[in-house]
């Protein structure tokens, strides 16, 4: 008798789609034509001193556990890293949670805190695991549509018009995937009334909060009067360090939360790899040359595709910071699925159709601009000949 999957699988995992990522770059694989501005991480690889610290540490046979929190060195270093960096003080003993990728931290969070039919409000376009992970918590994930004509930043009255009873939790991602898209501190403070004021815990994944240009401020939610001790800050290496291989995140939080968190932890995962995290620990104390350096890279790839999406007549927002754009194809009268499967056959280029990131994300298009400037202008003149050919 073959497995009957309706009878087996469980039912909160035969309700999660495939990631739409994925699902859209098993397209690509095999094709050596195709220019990909897909994938979110860096082009670049990690730097040099952070690869040497983390094979000297093979060398050294560092190769056992470690704590189920982490590494203390790494966080005290997260610790320090954080204080300086966004004015939060956290306990390197008891609040600081060692985590594999951020994504994990984001998972031990919602099991951490949710319990069946509680509600979680998040805002769209998002990055693809919000909602299924608020699923996998037999949580109810509540979207709440950011729109182009506010640059697609997040309005207290959309979250408070969002709040129920049941709401337990609110993810916020700013500097935004996938639209590059900062919240001023005016609006994010109004959030944090609302959070205090219905006993809201907040998650904050601000992975990509020092990829900023032209002087966009970053404020973390926590900072706010009586946000401390309901926030649940998320960060990582992935980005800034280019360090998305090593898979190493962390989460900061009172330390009722992140030992809860820890709980979780320590029977699924146990510890995050020990070479990751010595590496970490060197990106801390002497990566921020290198990190400028990347930043720096990211605004010129950034002011060169507005500029050309400029040129082509494709709307396109500013970005305030991450690494991708995302125009609005709408003009074309096609699906962002239509338009990127087809840009993809006919001009061998590869975007992430917005709807990907949510149904707010429909009419739009992620382009990742973590790529060489020559396949950028290659791209982007590949994209302009296909979005004049099909505007209607």
């Amino acid at each position: 008798m073959s497995l009957d999957p309706q009878r087996h699988l469980a039912q909160q995992i035969q309700k999660i789609p495939r990631s739409g990522i994925r699902d859209f770059f098993e397209l690509v694989i095999g094709r050596d034509d195709v220019i990909s501005l897909g994938v979110g991480e860096p082009d670049f690889s990690s730097p040099w001193h952070i690869r040497e610290a983390a094979i000297y540490s093979l060398e050294r046979g560092e190769t056992s556990y470690t704590s189920n929190l982490g590494l203390l060195s790494l966080r005290e270093a997260i610790a320090g890293y954080v204080s300086e960096t966004f004015e939060l003080r956290y306990d390197a003993q008891s609040e600081i949670l060692i985590t594999v990728g951020v994504s994990e931290a984001i998972d031990l969070a919602f099991r951490a805190l949710l319990n069946p039919g509680d509600e979680v409000i998040y805002h769209e376009p998002c990055y693809v695991s919000y909602n299924p992970s608020i699923a996998l918590a037999y949580g109810v994930p509540v979207a709440v549509a950011t729109k182009p004509e506010n640059d697609f930043s997040l309005k207290a009255a959309d979250v408070a018009a969002a709040i129920t009873p049941k709401t337990r939790a609110l993810m916020l991602n700013f500097t935004t995937n996938p639209t590059g898209a900062v919240i001023d501190r005016a609006e994010l403070e109004a959030i944090a009334k609302l959070a205090v004021e219905h006993d809201i815990v907040v998650l904050s994944d601000e992975i990509y909060s020092e990829l900023r240009y032209e002087g966009t401020d970053h404020t973390s939610i926590a900072t706010f009067p009586g946000m401390k001790e309901r926030t649940i800050f998320l960060h990582g290496f992935s980005k800034a360090f280019a360090m998305t291989g090593f898979r190493v995140g962390y989460a900061c939080a009172p330390q009722a939360l992140t030992e809860a968190m820890m709980k979780i932890h320590q029977y699924s995962m146990l510890c995050a790899p020990i070479t990751s995290q010595v590496a970490a620990v060197e990106a801390l104390r002497h990566g921020a040359g290198p990190a400028e350096e990347m930043r720096q890279a990211y605004a010129h790839r950034r002011n060169l595709l507005l500029s050309r999406f400029a040129e082509a007549g494709i709307p396109c927002f500013a970005p305030g910071g991450a690494f991708y754009a995302f125009p609005d194809i709408r003009a074309t009268g096609m699906t962002s699925q239509d338009f990127a499967r087809q840009l993809l056959d006919e001009e061998s280029v590869a975007c992430v159709p917005g709807d990907a990131f949510g149904p707010s994300g429909e009419g739009f298009l992620r382009c990742c601009y973590a790529a060489s400037t020559d396949s950028l202008r290659e791209a982007m003149t590949r994209i302009g000949r296909f979005y004049e050919k099909h505007v209607s």
